[in-house]
């Protein structure tokens, strides 16, 4: 691992997902998740303290990235549930069939390698009946806005392999889940090449 991917590409990371804007998202959706729960690409742990504690028995935490991971081990002491830590990939994830009753997906799919993998597996571990929660950001409607995502991605993949203008909810529903609900805004305050939000839940 470098000196950038070590310790400037975390602060970063951490710097651009925990706004005032980013933090009310997650207050937003995170009070979703109940039972045994999988989140998706923990980072720092900055969702940890949004969980509604009586409601989680049990939390997988993946993560790819090893200095992220540590950051997060760092503030387990701060919940009252318990968390397995998983060190690997949204593609192959190492839990079996049928075992989750809530997938999480925050600001995420966009550095995701082949998030339609990803969302393939998450369907397959989660239980009959299961909700995958998710907020993230991604193509915003405008032309002119649209545009500017596409320019600006080449570039911004280099920060931190961040993609500006996925297609959300045609990546969930193509893995064959159904949206329950959606909604979608720009985030105040944030520039809307970064800030148009997707958020709900679908099974």
């Amino acid at each position: 691992m470098g000196f950038y991917n070590k310790y400037i590409l975390p602060k970063i990371i951490n710097a651009g997902c925990g706004t005032k804007p980013i933090r009310k998202q997650r207050e937003k959706v995170l009070p979703l998740c109940k039972g045994i729960v999988l989140e998706i690409g923990c980072g720092s742990g900055l969702n940890f303290s949004f969980y509604e504690e009586n409601n989680i028995d049990k939390l997988y935490a993946l993560e790819p990235d090893k200095e992220m991971l540590r950051q997060a081990e760092s503030v387990v002491k701060e919940v009252n549930f318990p968390i397995t830590f998983l060190e690997t990939g949204a593609e192959k994830i190492p839990l079996e069939d049928d075992s989750i009753d809530t997938a999480l997906l925050t600001y995420t799919l966009c550095t995701i390698p082949d998030p339609l993998a990803a969302l393939l597996e998450i369907r397959r571990v989660l239980k009959k009946g299961g909700k995958l929660v998710f907020c993230e950001h991604g193509m915003a409607p405008e032309n002119n806005v649209k545009k500017m995502q596409n320019f600006i991605n080449s570039f911004f993949l280099f920060v931190g392999g961040c993609n500006l203008n996925r297609d959300i909810p045609s990546l969930i529903k193509d893995a064959g889940f159904l949206v329950d609900n959606l909604e979608t805004m720009y985030l105040p305050k944030t520039p809307k090449w970064f800030g148009y939000n997707y958020w709900g839940s679908a099974s």
